[in-house]
């Protein structure tokens, strides 16, 4: 498995069998082999998680095989009209083209994460699925949000049953300040996986350095920024 940042929450990920591309917002595309089918996952309609343009891009660079997967809070309109889409919602299940499982939860924002299985491998996006607590919230809505974000990380734990995660892409969020770790945190206790992206750091990756000092248990898991492919 091979895998580069594009930006953001933005990942592409290469496996035996296809290209998964997470949430392209901006950002150049590295060459793709054009025989090999592009799966686009899009967990929402946020501006920062859904382009469209992406299906042109892929047209230009003359990939034969894209397969859209979006989130079903994504309008019609928005959908390119030359593709079929599949369309899924928080709790769905599916088969992807090549017959890999994608199962969608519900996020805590908008839309949904996605965990699939290719093969021996699996992959979670986490979309805007995070423990969003925000000093200056009421505190019921925020003990709302945690109760909520933990009941779909245990979800997804209970559903793995015993398998581990191959790469995960998990928020970790800088404007959270004393909270940006909640939910990474969670997660990393939770749920088995081998190689930790955080990502939703709005260009600010020292925030991956700060989680590494303050919780070095996890160092080992987590994959820091200055290591990652990127497309330059």
């Amino acid at each position: 498995m091979t895998v580069t940042y594009i930006g953001h929450s933005g990942f592409l990920v290469e496996t035996g069998s296809c290209y998964y591309l997470f949430d392209y917002f901006q950002g150049q595309l590295p060459p793709l082999n054009r025989d090999k089918p592009v799966i686009v996952l899009s967990s929402h309609s946020h501006h920062d998680h859904y382009n469209p343009a992406v299906f042109s891009m892929l047209g230009r660079q003359g990939v034969g095989q894209i397969f859209p997967v979006l989130s079903s809070d994504i309008p019609p309109r928005d959908r390119p009209e030359h593709l079929r889409c599949r369309v899924v919602s928080p709790g769905e299940t599916c088969i992807l083209p090549q017959g890999q499982t994608l199962k969608a939860y519900r996020s805590t924002d908008l839309g949904v994460a996605f965990c699939i299985r290719d093969g021996e491998e699996w992959i979670y996006h986490a979309g805007d699925l995070n423990d969003w607590v925000w000093q200056g919230e009421p505190e019921a809505d925020n003990r709302r949000m945690t109760l909520d974000y933990r009941r779909e990380i245990d979800r997804l734990a209970q559903d793995l049953a015993g398998q581990t995660l191959t790469a995960a892409f998990v928020v970790l969020d800088p404007r959270q300040e004393e909270d940006y770790a909640r939910g990474l945190r969670y997660f990393l206790d939770r749920v088995p996986a081998e190689r930790v992206y955080p990502m939703h750091f709005w260009e600010q990756p020292q925030v991956v350095r700060r989680f590494l000092e303050e919780y070095p248990q996890y160092a080992r898991r987590i994959v820091p920024p200055d290591s990652w492919n990127i497309v330059r």
